[in-house]
């Protein structure tokens, strides 16, 4: 009995805290921070990245980050793509969805998650917003654009987010269909300014044969982002969460910022001490 009740109210709690995040109170709350923004603008006196984030449905304080960065370039088609989105709720996307009538695609390769997100997005749909698409399939570098493709999101995308705790430098690599105005990616801040990235493994599953051996540096995606006519903008507190802008947009609004700078936080300097086990592995070196 003690075990239903207690099931019962972890069930309730989950319920309310949810409720909360769809109150209309958030909605309105960012939205004024949302127009405080376009007069920061209009009088030249924009804040600093730093000091704009803030959760609501992002796992870290992502959401802030990104309507700073939408208030200063526009929101355009307000479309997204989230690879790696599990069930869609915590999502870099989902505020942007809820909050200011965005419309996109969650690709994860987990069932069960996936499912968990086509439950929640049919319970609390939004009446004037398209529901997002739900997809269940691993991505690999063969198979990315493709998928893209059959969504019919290929063109004026603002927001690209991508979280497969793995492959994330690879598959950003292999995409071609689509250039979104602002990139959220994984980096691995445990390897420091290494310039690295574990070899491209399409089987691959978290935690493989060690939980750091994944992924890529800060240093070589962001050098993998030049590449691709991006500049480095900003990044959550933990540093893992790395922003990028295309280079088109905002060069004089949102500056490029030093890698350096976003892997400070106690941390990512503790999680260093790890990569000390794995350092003499085998890794991509200097792309």
């Amino acid at each position: 009995m003690y075990r239903f009740i207690k099931n019962i109210l972890k069930r309730y709690f989950l319920i309310f805290k949810i409720r909360n995040r769809l109150n209309s109170s958030v909605q309105l709350a960012q939205r004024i921070i949302y127009l405080h923004y376009k007069d920061c603008l209009y009088h030249n006196n924009i804040p600093k990245i730093t000091e704009t984030g803030f959760r609501v449905f992002s796992q870290y304080e992502e959401d802030g980050l990104l309507l700073f960065i939408f208030s200063i370039i526009g929101m355009g088609s307000k479309r997204f793509i989230d690879i790696g989105s599990d069930d869609g709720i915590n999502s870099n996307a989902a505020n942007l969805y809820f909050n200011f009538g965005w419309h996109g695609v969650f690709i994860d390769a987990n069932k069960t998650s996936i499912s968990r997100g086509i439950r929640f997005y049919n319970r609390y749909p939004h009446p004037n917003f398209y529901k997002p698409i739900f997809i269940c399939q691993k991505v690999t570098r063969n198979n990315i654009n493709e998928i893209i493709e059959r969504t019919g999101y290929v063109s004026d995308i603002e927001l690209l987010a991508i979280d497969i705790d793995g492959n994330d430098y690879w598959i950003w690599d292999a995409i071609q269909i689509v250039k979104p105005k602002v990139v959220i990616i994984e980096v691995h801040n445990e390897f420091g300014m290494e310039d690295i990235v574990v070899p491209y493994d399409p089987n691959y599953f978290y935690p493989g044969k060690h939980p750091l051996y994944h992924g890529a540096s800060a240093v070589a995606m962001t050098k993998l982002a030049k590449r691709k006519g991006y500049r480095l903008v900003g990044a959550n507190d933990l540093g893992f969460n790395f922003i990028y802008l295309r280079n088109d947009l905002a060069q004089d609004l949102i500056t490029e910022v030093d890698i350096e700078s976003l892997l400070q936080h106690p941390n990512a300097k503790k999680g260093r001490e790890g990569f000390k086990k794995i350092k003499d592995w085998d890794f991509v070196r200097n792309l």
